[in-house]
């Protein structure tokens, strides 16, 4: 099954992080990524640009807004994400866990659903 393992960071808490050790997190998480892709477990992953690169796009009543930055009341932000392969729910969030990430806010792990049965499902 896939998962995807989204990255949200409070970044107060990860602005209080000294340079060196964002770093280290940094090399940790990408020598872990070649690890997984070595693996067969990571399937793809991504940092985000910080959220005021962002605009968010809404069309209600016929009208589109666009709205500079993410449109979220919340402390913490999306800020990557990994697309992992994993037997289930559990292994995948055992795979989350080892992220240095959850300490600076959260990773929300979701199954991915199946958009091919979803293309037969609606004949598209």
């Amino acid at each position: 099954m896939k998962f995807l393992l989204l990255v949200y960071i409070d970044q107060d808490l990860l602005g209080q992080l000294p340079q060196q050790e964002y770093d280290e997190h940094m090399r940790y998480c990408v020598r872990k990524a070649d690890e997984q892709a070595a693996k067969g477990i990571l399937l793809g992953a991504n940092k985000l640009e910080p959220p005021p690169t962002a605009r968010t796009v809404r069309v209600r009543d016929g009208q589109t807004r666009v709205y500079d930055g993410p449109f979220a009341e919340t402390k913490e932000v999306l800020a990557g994400y990994n697309l992992i392969e994993a037997d289930s729910l559990e292994q995948a969030v055992e795979l989350a866990k080892e992220f240095p990430w959850t300490r600076y806010g959260a990773m929300e792990v979701r199954p991915v659903a199946d958009l091919e049965a979803e293309r037969a499902r609606v004949g598209a």
